[in-house]
């Protein structure tokens, strides 16, 4: 992957994106997001993750994220790892789910398939991270997470998506994440 998509440093926040492998759409059931908040909250309680925006679609994800004291690679590796095995897990035992053997095998194919895998793979392998260098392109892509559900067309307003943090933005509520409000004048770094 060339240095356009990598995380190049700390000093400045980032637009990542990452999707499920083949775009299953996963994330159809709460209990499958709720693994994707907590762990979210772990990392910025625990890993430095600071948080800007974020959205959890069906099958991909959108963040905004910073960290002053660890290295924003690390973090999105160590939590791709963990949901990874916790999304295995749960979709395993869980009764209702009519899709289990198909994602299953289809995620253990793409396991097998990448060296980077022992044997099970849910995400594709890059963060696609962007440097968030102007205000201007910084609240393009803000808008961007915070539409993603209305283009999608799940909701007719961003902040009626209980898995984004437009509800924060729009000033209609808290979200599931705490997050750091990005000033509409300035971004600061």
């Amino acid at each position: 992957m060339g240095s356009k998509y990598t995380f190049s440093d700390n000093d400045h926040l980032y637009f990542v994106s990452f999707a499920v492998v083949d775009w299953v759409d996963v994330f159809t059931r709460k209990e499958y997001k709720n693994i994707i908040v907590n762990s979210l909250q772990f990392c910025q309680q625990n890993k430095g993750l600071e948080l800007y925006a974020w959205v959890i679609m069906t099958n991909h994800i959108h963040l905004i994220i910073g960290s002053a004291t660890n290295e924003l690679s690390g973090i999105m590796r160590d939590m791709k790892k963990h949901t990874s095995l916790k999304l295995k897990d749960a979709m395993q035992s869980n009764p209702k789910e009519s899709r289990k053997e198909w994602m299953i095998d289809l995620f253990r194919k793409a396991g097998k398939t990448n060296s980077n895998n022992d044997s099970f793979q849910f995400w594709q392998q890059d963060n696609h991270p962007i440097q968030l260098i102007t205000p201007k392109f910084t609240h393009q892509k803000l808008d961007y997470i915070h539409n993603n559900p209305v283009v999608a067309d799940y909701v007719d307003k961003p902040e009626e998506y209980l898995y984004s943090s437009a509800r924060e933005y729009y000033g209609t509520g808290k979200g599931f994440l705490d997050i750091i409000l990005i000033d509409p004048q300035i971004v600061t770094y």
